[in-house]
């Protein structure tokens, strides 16, 4: 056996490891979402929502989300809307305050969406059940409150909507629209579907309000403060409800610029909340079981989306060519086991992606896939520094024609 064989040996087993136990939790999890199905009944008893929206320079759509979020379906008495303005135009403070709304000015001088969260939590009296936490682009849909309520009702402590897109205006915003839909199938239908909790995503999320305010005196993240708010959850041994049918719409990125912002982000929030919680989670699975804690640590280290259907497509690429080659001697996985490995990957995204998506317009957008895939594979080598400082994607005013 040749040194190069050998050391393709080992890289290919190194690739089959990580991208192979990658391909068959996320199938697991989708094909058990297929069967979940939740029904979510008016609850008699009216919860009480402080309505978070912590926002930094969102000065072109906070009036208008802060309006929509009036419009609730809901007791207006048992609900009320906190807009938290960082850095805000006086034009639009003055707006904000022209409405039946509280508006709670903070300003830092590295600012973070945790610091506004706990300033604001200081001002706010504990008279509330529950607090609600909105992105500064968020849109509730009517019952969203109403559907929150219910699940509250039925003594969950934490309770994650399903958020979905509100703009498919660019091939990046379908791209991204796609990817909130695939993960929402998986790590919260499919996690639910199976007796594990719900992941969390930042927004459309409800909390028991002390118990919120008493997590989040513990967080001072710079970036991705609901990833260590999951980990303080499940430490605790809680666990998240999903209600796919409370939907609120979020904006998805547009230009390639925001993407590589957001996702180095993403990036090295994963690697950092890994090693903070390393030794808490298998701590906690080791000791107590604790199936969620092991979980999420896990989802910390596992490739991203877009980056695990590019390994493994070319992983079985290069399998191809190598077969076509005749470079099969003493090469421990045949090209087949790559070809399963891709089917399974494929078969995933079809089965968690909603059917709406499957249009021409989405058709065209796949053609930026392997765009995402460098440039996510890019960005694993310019994660040092993302996590101290504070990276803000902005939001526009949407035209969706």
């Amino acid at each position: 056996m040749s040194v190069l064989t050998i050391l393709w040996n080992i890289v290919e087993s190194a690739a089959l490891l990580y991208l192979g136990i990658a391909s068959v939790y996320i199938f697991v999890f989708a094909f058990a979402g297929l069967f979940r199905r939740s029904r979510v009944q008016s609850a008699a008893k009216k919860n009480t929502f402080a309505v978070m929206i912590p926002g930094y320079k969102e000065d072109e759509v906070i009036v208008e989300v802060a309006r929509k979020a009036l419009e609730q379906d809901y007791p207006a008495d048992h609900y009320r809307v906190f807009v938290i303005a960082d850095s805000f135009q006086q034009d639009t403070l003055k707006q904000l305050n022209s409405l039946p709304i509280s508006v709670i000015e903070v300003s830092f001088d590295k600012s973070t969406k945790a610091k506004a969260l706990n300033k604001a939590l200081e001002q706010i009296d504990t008279d509330f059940d529950a607090a609600l936490i909105l992105d500064a682009d968020n849109i509730m849909e009517a019952k969203f409150l109403e559907k929150i309520n219910a699940a509250f009702n039925q003594g969950n402590k934490v309770v994650q909507g399903r958020r979905v897109a509100k703009n498919s205006n660019t091939s990046f915003a379908i791209l991204d629209g796609i990817s909130e839909s695939i993960n929402n199938h998986i790590f919260r239908q499919g996690h639910r579907a199976l007796g594990l909790s719900s992941g969390i995503i930042g927004s459309g999320m409800a909390f028991d309000f002390s118990l919120f305010k008493e997590l989040m005196h513990e967080i001072k993240a710079v970036g991705g403060f609901d990833k260590e708010l999951e980990f303080r959850l499940f430490e605790r041994g809680l666990f998240v409800e999903y209600i796919k049918e409370a939907v609120v719409y979020d904006e998805k990125i547009q230009q390639l610029g925001d993407f590589k912002n957001q996702r180095r982000r993403w990036l090295s929030t994963k690697s950092v909340y890994f090693s903070k919680f390393l030794g808490s989670a298998l701590r906690q699975f080791f000791l107590k079981g604790n199936l969620n804690m092991a979980d999420k640590l896990y989802q910390m280290i596992m490739p991203p989306r877009v980056l695990l259907l590019g390994g493994v497509l070319a992983m079985a690429a290069l399998k191809l060519v190598l077969d076509l080659a005749q470079w099969n001697t003493a090469v421990w996985f045949s090209a087949e086991l790559w070809y399963g490995i891709a089917g399974l990957v494929v078969i995933t995204f079809i089965i968690s992606t909603p059917k709406s998506y499957y249009t021409k317009q989405t058709f065209k957008a796949a053609l930026s896939v392997p765009k995402a895939f460098v440039v996510m594979f890019g960005l694993l080598f310019k994660l040092k520094g993302a996590n101290k400082t504070f990276i803000h994607t902005k939001h526009n005013s949407i035209n969706n024609s």
